[in-house]
């Protein structure tokens, strides 16, 4: 890992009436809209959206860098997270998060060692430490059957 502080840069553009086109060296360019919601066409990624798959995304990267690290086997991790839109003090802003994951070990595996590094994975993510509202963590580990 290199040493701190990283910094990270995205470039957005648009014009009045098209959709936002967002990139960064590298990587090949995404597009986003408002969601349905704010009268988006629903059918492109939205800044919400993004906010609440960076959640989802840093849990499970975290999550199998706790493991490599911890010596755990496991064979698969699949999250979803929610985020609450709502107004607080006459913003609005995401006052809620929950994340739902299910975590699929050996047979024979440690289920209460794998729950402890899911919610060190939770504590540990970098998103949900920058985030203002509090996150829930629900998990659930369930054994491959042999």
């Amino acid at each position: 890992m290199q040493e701190l502080p990283h910094q990270y840069r995205v470039a957005a553009r648009a014009d009045p009436g098209s959709d936002v086109e967002l990139s960064t060296d590298g990587v090949e360019p995404l597009t986003s809209a408002p969601p349905v919601q704010f009268g988006g066409p629903g059918d492109h990624w939205s800044p919400e959206d993004l906010l609440v798959a960076a959640l989802a995304d840093c849990f499970i990267l975290t999550f199998r860098a706790i493991a490599t690290f911890k010596q755990l086997e496991w064979h698969s991790l699949a999250c979803e997270a929610n985020g609450t839109l709502d107004r607080r003090d006459r913003k609005t802003q995401f006052t809620a998060f929950t994340i739902s994951a299910e975590l699929e070990i050996p047979a024979g595996g440690d289920t209460g060692e794998a729950e402890r590094l899911l919610h060190k994975a939770e504590e540990s993510c970098l998103v949900t430490n920058s985030l203002v509202a509090g996150v829930t963590l629900e998990v659930r580990v369930r054994q491959r059957q042999a």
